[in-house]
């Protein structure tokens, strides 16, 4: 049960800092780098009140990235 209390807690804190980051992102999204979610991989497709978007490239690149993150942060607190 003690193992179930640390994972909920840690949970809790990556949905608050993910909450966070959202919030300051939607504060500052003029200052967001253009290519943003324009990347070539990314889908989209408008039509009449239709809108379709996959950012597909993007969410492969901030995969990449956090997992990089998470390699570093685990090597040094291992």
């Amino acid at each position: 049960m003690k193992e179930l209390g640390k994972l909920m807690i840690w949970g809790g804190g990556l949905l608050l800092l993910m909450g966070v980051l959202v919030y300051l992102f939607a504060s500052f999204g003029d200052k967001l780098p253009h290519w943003l979610g324009r990347l070539p991989g990314d889908i989209r497709i408008r039509r009449p009140n239709f809108v379709f978007y996959a950012p597909i490239t993007t969410m492969l690149l901030l995969s990449l990235l956090l997992s990089a993150l998470m390699w570093i942060i685990q090597r040094f607190f291992k």
